[in-house]
């Protein structure tokens, strides 16, 4: 692990660290998350939100007992390799960075959609691709939001605060304008003519719809970790208080949007089948066929606001991640350079270049948000196995939060986790695997060249994961086609076998894992490292 001195400053509170975790989990995904939930599970919708709600808390749950035990900048990094060995570690540190480092280009790019309603000249005529003019606006923003981040963590948490407010008061207000105006409760009945395929939309729009993507934003107490002026006490309350406030305020985003859409709009097609003509941003369109045209204002304001907001928080804790992954050796020195103001100024710069990529033509906004969230929880799996890991190799470690009955809640997590993944279907997967082979393929050329021994590299410490991912890929692929698979085994059926081999797997993992000398060693150089305020 490679030794730093560099330090970033703790400055940031209790509350602004909830509301970091808010800010980041109301941004794009408010604006066009529940409408996709719907055409995919229609008043099912509903289910997904607390489906994935429970799977997030669950996660949650985990981190808030991990993260306060490595209290610095980008935890999740740290946590990877504490007892599964150098390989995994890095492998986890490349799938965090490319979550993080693709939000910020996603949000800007939700802002110019929507504001292409009233000036249409950053999308191309017909498509949802940006025009050559907007890819330019698209980088100015990216830079403004760079730019933002140059200053120290206080002020960044300080700016966000204040959005975040309006980003909490907007959606409630939606919610309550259309309740009142646009009230259809035989909405909540209405199916898409394929009875049980509502049922498994439920599950498949957790991963695909939004859902997943929208309720990330617990992660970003542990990413800042190293910058809470109490860690200790804060960095658990920021975890699952977000995590419950942003579930409540999408759940009655869901029902609210389910309720307003007029029957009218459903006769033709049915949910799957829903659309709005000539107007990017289902909410403010709701909104103007209500009559309410003030609020549809207001909304293509806070279009600009909540994805700011998002891409300004995410900015911060990307920065941080990609610092962290110099310092446990996954990506080269000169990332880690942090700035006398405490502010980690080469890792911004590489996130703009990484993040201007994004602006390419790339999928729409919902297969990227799939990607990018089955990705980012295919990463948080390691939380429960490191979590058992820990209490076995440092069971007299002090734990500020102690997490109750953690060897049920831990491998309940991995399964949903798991489901979540197999939910986003074969060919996410596809993308994903496909990515984490070449990462792989890689990383052993680089081991080959620098003549660096396998056991030095940890390989042996990584076998349990070849079989985990084959089985997630396999599982898809026989599965219904739903899921892009070919129909052999059912939906439900296949989700039980996830759940089995998961937790056979999760086990495995457990045996496999190194030393228990190892990991003290690990935590105890974890302590004498200088990302993160002394």
């Amino acid at each position: 692990m490679a030794k730093l001195k560099n330090y970033l400053r703790r400055e940031g509170t209790l509350q602004g660290l909830i509301l970091a975790c808010v800010g980041a989990s109301i941004g794009s995904g408010w604006l066009f998350g529940p409408l996709y939930t719907a055409q995919i599970a229609g008043p099912y919708a509903v289910g997904s939100w607390i489906i994935g709600a429970v799977a997030i808390l669950l996660l949650a749950l985990v981190f808030a007992e991990l993260g306060p035990l490595i209290p610095k900048a980008g935890a999740v990094i740290h946590l990877a390799g504490v007892g599964n060995g150098p390989i995994v570690g890095n492998m986890w540190s490349w799938i965090l960075f490319l979550s993080y480092a693709t939000i910020a280009p996603i949000e800007v790019t939700a802002l110019l959609t929507y504001a292409n309603n009233y000036l249409p000249i950053f999308l191309q005529p017909h498509t949802a691709l940006l025009s050559t003019r907007g890819f330019l606006i698209a980088l100015v923003f990216l830079g403004l939001f760079i730019g933002i981040n140059f200053l120290v963590v206080r002020w960044v948490l300080r700016i966000n605060n204040g959005a975040t407010w309006w980003k909490i008061v907007v959606p409630l207000l939606t919610v309550g304008i259309l309740v009142s105006l646009a009230w259809h409760p035989g909405n909540f009945q209405i199916q898409q003519g394929h009875g049980g395929a509502d049922l498994q939309g439920m599950f498949v729009a957790v991963a695909t719809g939004g859902v997943i993507f929208s309720l990330l934003g617990f992660r970003h107490a542990i990413d800042l970790a190293g910058e809470s002026k109490n860690p200790s006490r804060d960095i658990p309350l920021a975890t699952i208080g977000s995590v419950l406030i942003v579930a409540l305020i999408y759940l009655a985003l869901q029902v609210a949007f389910i309720g307003a859409v007029h029957p009218s709009d459903l006769a033709q097609g049915g949910w799957s089948n829903l659309q709005f003509k000539g107007i990017n941003g289902p909410f403010a369109a709701l909104a103007a066929a209500v009559g309410a045209t003030w609020l549809s204002v207001l909304l293509y304001v806070d279009a600009f606001v909540s994805p700011a907001g998002t891409a300004l928080i995410y900015t911060a804790t990307a920065s941080r991640v990609t610092l962290a992954t110099a310092e446990s050796g996954a990506a080269p020195q000169w990332v880690s350079k942090v700035n006398r103001f405490g502010v980690p100024w080469t890792s911004l710069l590489l996130l703009y270049a990484v993040g201007a990529v994004f602006f390419l033509p790339f999928p729409s906004w919902q297969k990227m948000v799939g990607y990018i969230a089955s990705m980012t929880v295919l990463s948080y799996v390691i939380g429960p196995i490191a979590i058992l890991q820990l209490r076995k190799a440092m069971p007299n470690l002090e734990r500020p939060f102690r997490l109750p009955l953690a060897p049920v809640i831990a491998p309940l997590a991995f399964v949903a986790g798991s489901w979540i993944v197999f939910w986003s279907g074969l060919h996410t997967l596809n993308f994903i695997f496909g990515t984490l082979f070449v990462l792989l393929i890689v990383y052993a050329l680089w081991g080959w060249l620098s003549k660096t021994k396998l056991r030095e590299m940890g390989w042996e410490y990584m076998w349990w994961i070849i079989p985990y991912f084959l089985m997630l890929w396999g599982a898809a692929w026989i599965g219904p086609k739903s899921l892009q698979g070919i129909g052999l085994l059912g939906f439900f059926p296949d989700m039980g076998i996830v759940a089995l081999l998961s937790l056979i797997i999760f086990y495995w993992a457990l045996r496999s894992a190194v030393s228990d000398r190892t990991i003290r060693l690990y935590m105890r150089n974890l302590g004498s490292q200088g990302v993160g305020a002394p």
